[in-house]
């Protein structure tokens, strides 16, 4: 059944894709077949004696993590994270970004039936980073970046992974929690909603999830991980409030390369400086604030986080009842987009 259903998914990618992007959808289409073919139940890798016990601690971890997001947090009570797999890789899939020269608006792609999004995802590196050496040489900014798991919205059930699995209990519900809410709504052409949406589940979810289960030092060490998102954050929106004021400017484009430049080595020195001075010199970013740094970091980065405050707000609003939050972002996401954003932004959702 598992084959048959992969198979009429590729089938249906290759005829609406037609001849120009079947190699696309081709190494999409085997990639996730193999992803899923290669996923066990948890319950037999915990019966199989030839599995690592430290595996099997973290599949236990997982189970119970797996258990909280459906009974704590209203997360679809389905078969996803119920399986594991181990890919024999660093990641599930490595994502394209690219934004023309002197813009921070992403390059979009569009899919059967997930709609249009920011990025471009490969299941082998080589092509990735094939994909990207293309875009560069038609002008564009470009990052690629290995992605630990995505969300299939409820089509397949998503697997756990040797990617992200033994990532400490609040990294590892942080995964579970986000990927799990793509789930509870999914708005096609509308990256930064979803992703915002996600990030504010995953982050409320978390702080619940070691409220009920976490040691001191879990909660110690989750905390130090947040204060250096926030620091990292506010880093990437200072810098990317510069790039606008730049690209907006009535400048030359010769004067906007070299104001860009500025820009983007000035948030590399401050990104030193938080490392030394604030992080006891962790660099967790370092893939991002690397010689590589552009347009297409920047611009990407934004959509998971632009819209967190906002969703944190709305689900205040509703006493922290994760029930109605989601109804609530549901009438919100059934709204034109426009819309949408204006009434997520004044902290009302539709009635």
């Amino acid at each position: 059944m598992r084959w048959l259903l992969v198979l009429l998914v590729a089938l249906a990618a290759f005829v609406i894709a037609g001849c120009s992007t079947l190699g696309y959808y081709g190494q999409a289409a085997y990639g996730h077949l193999s992803l899923m073919a290669a996923a066990k139940p948890v319950d037999e890798w915990l019966a199989d004696p030839a599995a690592p016990d430290k595996l099997k601690q973290r599949l236990r971890s997982a189970q119970t993590i797996r258990a909280f997001a459906s009974e704590q947090l209203a997360l679809p009570d389905n078969k996803s994270f119920t399986t594991y797999a181990d890919l024999h890789r660093t990641a599930a899939v490595w994502n394209s970004f690219a934004t023309p020269e002197l813009s921070l608006g992403l390059k979009v792609w569009c899919y059967p039936l997930f709609g249009c999004a920011g990025y471009r995802g490969y299941y082998d590196r080589t092509e990735a980073q094939a994909f990207a050496n293309d875009l560069r040489a038609q002008g564009y900014d470009v990052a690629v970046w290995p992605v630990p798991a995505y969300s299939t919205l409820g089509w397949f059930p998503d697997p756990l992974l040797n990617t992200f699995i033994d990532w400490p209990d609040a990294e590892l519900a942080r995964m579970i929690f986000h990927e799990l809410a793509h789930q509870i709504v999914y708005v096609k052409d509308d990256t930064v909603f979803n992703e915002s949406f996600a990030t504010a589940v995953e982050q409320e979810g978390v702080r619940r999830w070691l409220a009920a289960h976490g040691t001191p030092a879990a909660v110690a060490a989750w905390e130090r991980n947040q204060t250096v998102r926030a620091d990292f954050i506010a880093l990437v929106r200072a810098a990317r409030a510069e790039l606008a004021a730049v690209y907006a400017g009535s400048e030359d484009d010769a004067a906007k390369r070299a104001a860009k430049a500025r820009v983007l080595g000035d948030a590399r020195e401050r990104y030193a400086q938080l490392k030394r001075e604030r992080w006891g010199g962790w660099g967790g970013y370092d893939r991002i604030f690397g010689p590589e740094l552009s347009n297409a970091q920047i611009a990407a980065l934004g959509a998971y986080n632009d819209l967190v405050p906002a969703f944190a707000a709305l689900l205040a609003a509703q006493d922290g009842d994760f029930a109605k939050f989601y109804a609530e972002v549901q009438r919100l996401a059934d709204l034109p987009k426009d819309e949408r954003l204006a009434a997520l932004r004044a902290g009302a959702a539709p009635q």
